[in-house]
């Protein structure tokens, strides 16, 4: 009968093989991902993909107000990212 100690070293084991398959298969998909992208001339508008509840397209250029001013240096920040 296996002791405690040879079955946590066999569930590490295991762990690490499970996590490198996952990663495998991962990487994989992502290779076929962009390979049926290519062929079919896709982008990740096509696939109605969305960024904080919305699509892309619609985030494009849109110009938002000035949230915070700094009047002594004139910088503007409208509270999103650069």
């Amino acid at each position: 009968m296996a002791t405690l100690q040879d079955l946590l070293a066999e569930r590490q084991q295991l762990d690490l093989q499970i996590a490198r398959m996952q990663s495998e298969a991962r990487t994989e998909a992502i290779a076929t991902v962009g390979r049926l992208m290519a062929e079919y001339g896709l982008t990740i508008s096509d696939l109605g993909a969305k960024v904080n509840g919305r699509s892309p397209s619609t985030l494009e250029g849109k110009k938002v107000t000035v949230n915070y001013n700094n009047s002594a240096s004139c910088e503007l920040w409208s509270g999103r990212g650069v």
